[in-house]
């Protein structure tokens, strides 16, 4: 059973575009904040990375908060579920290697949101990176190490 309720609307009408921009976020199981730990966060920025190596998703910005992800990308092969799921499951390896553990990282599904072209990128940007800012996780975002854009 999900520890999220109706998780399983989350999928219902999800759509995947090559070309499309999306706003995805996903969250630790019973939102434990274990990225407080930013070397556990970095394996989440590695994941996100290699889905840029791989040629399936461009991203354009993200940020790693104590217990969730947000990260706009825009989809270039496969679909969301393949890319979000392997992002995860990847991360949750790699964290539970550091940890010795075996436990489960991630909440089950994710949320989705399909961009037009023509929304402010930069504003959405510009917000998903000020995440610790008005979390007060930090006074600067340039102090917080778990964030990245391309319109630096």
């Amino acid at each position: 059973m999900s520890n999220t309720p109706h998780a399983h609307r989350l999928r219902l009408g999800r759509y995947s575009e090559p070309g499309r921009i999306y706003l995805l976020t996903a969250v630790t199981r019973n939102r434990s904040a274990i990225f407080h730990d930013w070397h556990l966060g970095r394996r989440v920025v590695d994941e996100l990375r290699h889905a840029q190596q791989t040629g399936a998703a461009t991203s354009l910005a993200w940020v790693v908060m104590p217990d969730h992800f947000h990260w706009l990308i825009e989809l270039h092969s496969g679909d969301l579920p393949k890319l979000m799921q392997g992002s995860k499951s990847r991360s949750a390896r790699a964290i539970n290697r550091i940890r010795n553990s075996s436990q489960p990282v991630w909440q089950k599904g994710y949320f989705d949101r399909a961009l037009r072209r023509d929304e402010d990128l930069k504003a959405m940007a510009r917000y998903i990176i000020a995440n610790p800012l008005r979390a007060g996780l930090v006074r600067r975002i340039g102090d917080y190490p778990l964030w990245d854009a391309i319109w630096l």
